[in-house]
């Protein structure tokens, strides 16, 4: 009699549940912001978190990507819980399982594009020419590598997000949070950068987070959840 296999159970990379997060107003007031969110990311697949300004967005992200601490909840990151780590054992998994892009690309103006995306596999220990070696093979995917030498003073706003991607993933991370990532560009550009996004994650097993006030590319991505009352909901 042949054993039927069975089906490996996905396991989510984040995992909110009930999270709270509230900031003072004043002397007596809390401005409750997350009033008890719950969320599962997945390797390989891309979340648009659509909610317009004010909502919780960047909070939202900044808790998944161990900046800030809820008040309430738990918080599972690659399998551990957020709660038990210290605050060096967050910076490592910030360091190796999360990548962060944002609206700015934030590149460091007096190093090329092929630097920006080496020093930070430098920090993590990875020796000078196999961190070369990928940093250039990310930018070849991303279609940037001919600029490679250019400094982000010299490279378009597509470029320097493009730039911005590699190097939020030049440790092979497991995470990636984008805070906007195509805000400050025209629509041609914008789809561009946004192809070389969801293609690089589909590509690496990545999984993404992506907050986005662009409901043509929204519809594009995997889910669309928004933020309602402080909770998370799927649209």
């Amino acid at each position: 009699m042949n054993e039927v296999a069975e089906t490996p159970i996905r396991q989510p990379v984040l995992r909110l549940s009930g999270i709270r997060r509230h900031f003072a107003e004043g002397k007596e007031r809390q401005l409750e912001v997350l009033t008890g969110a719950d969320l599962e990311l997945f390797p390989g697949e891309t979340v648009a978190l659509v909610a317009p300004s004010g909502a919780g967005k960047s909070t939202l992200l900044h808790l998944a990507g161990l900046l800030e601490r809820p008040d309430g909840g738990e918080l599972h990151v690659c399998g551990r819980s957020a709660d038990s780590l210290t605050d060096n054992e967050r910076t490592e998994i910030r360091r190796n399982e999360i990548g962060f892009v944002y609206q700015f690309h934030h590149l460091l103006p007096e190093f090329s594009a092929l630097e920006n995306v080496v020093i930070p596999q430098l920090i993590r220990g990875v020796p000078q020419r196999e961190a070369e070696k990928r940093a250039r093979e990310l930018l070849a995917y991303l279609g940037i590598e001919p600029r490679a030498s250019h400094r982000p003073a010299e490279l378009s706003g597509g470029e320097q997000q493009r730039v911005a991607i590699a190097r939020a993933v030049a440790n092979a991370p497991r995470i990636v949070l984008a805070d906007e990532p195509t805000g400050n560009l025209d629509p041609t550009t914008a789809e561009r950068v946004f192809d070389a996004l969801t293609n690089l994650v589909r590509a690496s097993g990545l999984a993404a987070l992506v907050a986005t006030h662009n409901h043509t590319l929204a519809e594009r991505m995997d889910r669309r959840i928004t933020l309602q009352d402080g909770k998370i909901i799927l649209l």
